[in-house]
């Protein structure tokens, strides 16, 4: 199912930063119906109100001028339906958070969606200390395959790195080659 395509985005995708779910998508007019939006959302099916969560927000709006009050809506939000439902307040933990809920407000839209990821997808764990001008994963990942580096890794090509930094473009090179999960 849709949760199985989610799992294999994350472990096979070499480019993304963040695996969004969206939710829902509603035409947001000024603060109380962007509230009013995502209260609306049946947050039951996707969250457990014991766990923590934290809000990212972007976008502005004329009535919803600064990212901060836009997150602080929709958290509000999301408590204000779980008390409404009987439920014990869900806790907020910005650094370390069991659910992060994405919403961007453009043009009048608001998109609500779950990270699934939690945390960008180009640190992939290998790298302990960060060099002085790392390149990210995820990039030197685009670099190598746009190269063509799968099909000459098939055929028992080499990979050399000019730049010799951190080693970031060999290590990608190796995982493509293994095809191993990110």
């Amino acid at each position: 199912g849709h949760e199985q395509v989610a799992y294999n985005i994350i472990l096979r995708s070499r480019l993304a930063n963040r695996v969004l779910w969206v939710l829902d998508k509603s035409p947001i007019n000024n603060a109380h119906s962007l509230y009013s939006a995502v209260k609306a959302l049946p947050w039951q099916q996707w969250l457990n109100s014991r766990l923590s969560l934290t809000v990212d927000f972007s976008g502005s709006h004329a009535t919803i001028k600064h990212t901060q009050f836009g997150a602080q809506r929709v958290k509000d939000a999301i408590v204000d339906y779980w008390r409404e439902k009987g439920f014990e307040r869900p806790n907020v933990d910005r650094q370390n958070p069991d659910y992060r809920v994405n919403a961007r407000l453009h043009k009048g839209e608001l998109t609500v969606s779950l990270d699934l990821t939690g945390f960008s997808l180009h640190e992939r764990g290998y790298r302990l200390e960060q060099g002085v001008a790392p390149l990210k994963e995820n990039l030197a990942a685009a670099i190598l395959l746009r190269a063509g580096w799968q099909e000459i890794a098939a055929t028992g090509g080499t990979l050399c790195d000019p730049m010799c930094g951190s080693g970031t473009l060999l290590m990608e090179g190796a995982l493509i080659a293994a095809d191993a999960p990110i």
